[in-house]
């Protein structure tokens, strides 16, 4: 679970983080990083959609300035994963509202 997040920083399960991260199921990449820094591509994720995860969350950062491939988007909507894609605050609580219920990884970029 979520407990806090603010700009540069997020706190999972008691742990805090001030780099962009990956919340797997079942543990936490904290070192995340994109090719593009505010582009996210299909390669960026790649580790995540090898788990085939129900749902991806998207955290695009406090203001929301990273963007989607548009390629990145419709080769997971050709898999099957959905994708939510929203500032990271509101990225935090939609993982916290459905974690529990589906297979999800949030991909959260923590600052701009």
């Amino acid at each position: 679970m979520i407990e806090d997040y603010r700009f540069g920083e997020i706190k999972v399960s008691g742990q805090r983080y001030q780099n962009d991260v990956i919340i797997y199921p079942d543990h936490i990449d904290d070192n995340w990083w994109r090719k593009q820094g505010h582009r996210l591509e299909l390669e960026d994720i790649k580790d995540v959609v090898k788990i085939k995860p129900d749902v991806i969350i998207i955290g695009t950062g406090n203001l929301g300035m990273m963007q989607v491939e548009k390629k990145t988007l419709e080769k997971l909507s050709k898999m099957n994963i959905q994708m939510i894609i929203l500032p990271t605050a509101e990225a935090c609580q939609e993982y916290n509202r459905i974690y529990s219920q589906k297979k999800v990884v949030a991909c959260l970029h923590l600052t701009c």
